[in-house]
């Protein structure tokens, strides 16, 4: 199997009959899912994406991705939240967190718009002067303040660089698709768009042209990665949720949840796994945290973080289960040589491979936390490509949705998330905000 649910780690947890038990909501949810009944219904785009998609888009974001690739020594994509995390989780996965430094005739790719650092920021205009560069810009509205700023910068560069009409051939904008600042500022001035669908939220959205395109300019096989999500979809439309290992997950993680456990934290023995962690922090932590409910998802990557959090893990509050994402077939691999003198003392070791202490590290761990009171469900991925993370990721996304019903709450809006935004618009003086800067300004003197 590409992906296999191993709860081992956690049976003295979660119950056979703590499972019987919560099994009525889990087919109510998944019911409720697939129905459109259920809150957030206007946002299912995604259920079916993996075979719903539109296939002349999907042919326009390769073409654009080989002009891209052609014509750029860098690409700079900007947005924030779903806009780049899904892209940027995708490309630090299949080939690695040190992408730039080993493009294989790709560009270079950085992300852009997803803070308000000006160190950052001016770091990335100097890596752009004197070089070919592209940009793709994905926002739904054109109007979030991070990417909006970040836009407005490198289209100057580049219009300063190539003028208005040279500029246009590298600006690529994912937007909306009738409506919107930023869809009225590329048919203005001609850029290629790519459309963010109206029924998939951004988190959701990584599977679309919001996520297709910055993967395809890294070389990454995109129809490799739709075909695991669509293969994923068919496995997971089983009704009979007691066998449904989505299904599974989503009802273990809302076990652990009503027994004490606040705190997911998604684990990976690999590296490249750490930007799929920030995904998953977006995906559940954005879907669930309502209405005074939700597990807080965080994130490591073992055994780096069991020597700065593992004190913490094994022996602090029990209110932690971990979410275990263990490779089994490694990109490569190293076989331990013997020293003829042992002067490392290492000679034990002789024979054995570097992907076989890892996962003896992950057994022991494991071993370890679940005596400590820290269950883990272990989601065993077969390999490290493009297939398998399809399939990986419509399983988290479909886990969510479930999970979220079992909850009790909208998993597809954020409500919470424009606070902070009206804030920012107030104190910044956009028109339109004048009352509610006034009441802040009141409160910050």
């Amino acid at each position: 199997m590409t992906l296999k649910l191993n709860t081992g780690y956690a049976d003295s947890f979660v119950t056979a009959n703590d499972m019987s038990a919560i099994m009525p909501e889990v087919e109510a949810a998944f019911k409720t899912l697939h129905e459109g009944t259920g809150m957030g219904n206007y946002s299912l785009g995604w259920l079916d994406l993996p075979v719903n998609y539109d296939k002349a888009e999907f042919e326009a974001i390769k073409k654009a991705a080989e002009k891209i690739r052609s014509t750029s020594d860098i690409l700079i994509v900007i947005g924030i939240g779903g806009s780049y995390l899904g892209a940027r989780a995708v490309i630090e996965f299949i080939k690695s967190a040190n992408f730039n430094s080993r493009r294989n005739g790709a560009p270079e790719i950085y992300f852009a718009g997803n803070s308000i650092s000006s160190s950052y920021l001016a770091q990335l205009v100097e890596l752009c002067e004197g070089r070919d560069f592209s940009v793709n810009v994905i926002s739904k509205s054109g109007e979030t303040t991070e990417p909006a700023v970040a836009f407005k910068i490198f289209r100057q560069m580049l219009e300063k660089k190539y003028g208005k009409e040279g500029a246009k051939e590298h600006i690529f904008a994912t937007t909306d698709k009738t409506k919107g600042r930023l869809k009225e500022l590329s048919d203005k001035n001609g850029y290629q768009t790519f459309v963010v669908p109206d029924d998939v939220g951004g988190r959701y959205s990584v599977l679309t042209a919001v996520g297709l395109l910055p993967i395809a300019v890294a070389g990454i096989d995109i129809d490799a990665l739709m075909k695991g999500a669509a293969d994923a979809r068919v496995k997971y439309l089983d009704p009979d949720v007691a066998n449904n290992d989505c299904c599974k997950y989503a009802a273990m993680r809302n076990v652990m949840y009503r027994k004490g456990k606040k705190i997911e934290l998604a684990v990976s023995y690999e590296p490249a796994f750490a930007m799929m962690g920030e995904w998953f922090k977006q995906l559940f932590g954005e879907s669930e945290g309502k209405n005074g409910k939700g597990l807080f998802p965080a994130s490591a990557i073992f055994s780096t973080d069991l020597h700065s959090l593992g004190q913490y893990v094994q022996q602090g509050e029990r209110h932690i289960f971990e979410t275990v994402v263990f490779i089994n077939e490694p990109l490569a691999d190293i076989e331990i040589s013997a020293d003829p003198e042992n002067a490392d003392g290492l000679n034990f070791l002789a024979g054995k491979t570097v992907s076989f202490i890892n996962r003896k590290a992950f057994e022991a761990t494991a071993i370890a936390h679940e005596d400590g009171g820290v269950p883990s469900i272990v989601l065993e991925l077969e390999r490290e490509d493009e297939y398998s993370l399809g399939w990986l990721i419509y399983f988290f996304e479909k886990a969510c949705a479930v999970s979220g019903y079992i909850l009790g709450i909208n998993p597809f809006n954020q409500p919470g998330v424009e606070d902070y935004k009206k804030n920012m618009y107030a104190l910044l003086g956009k028109p339109g905000h004048e009352g509610r800067r006034e009441a802040i300004e009141r409160r910050l003197k």
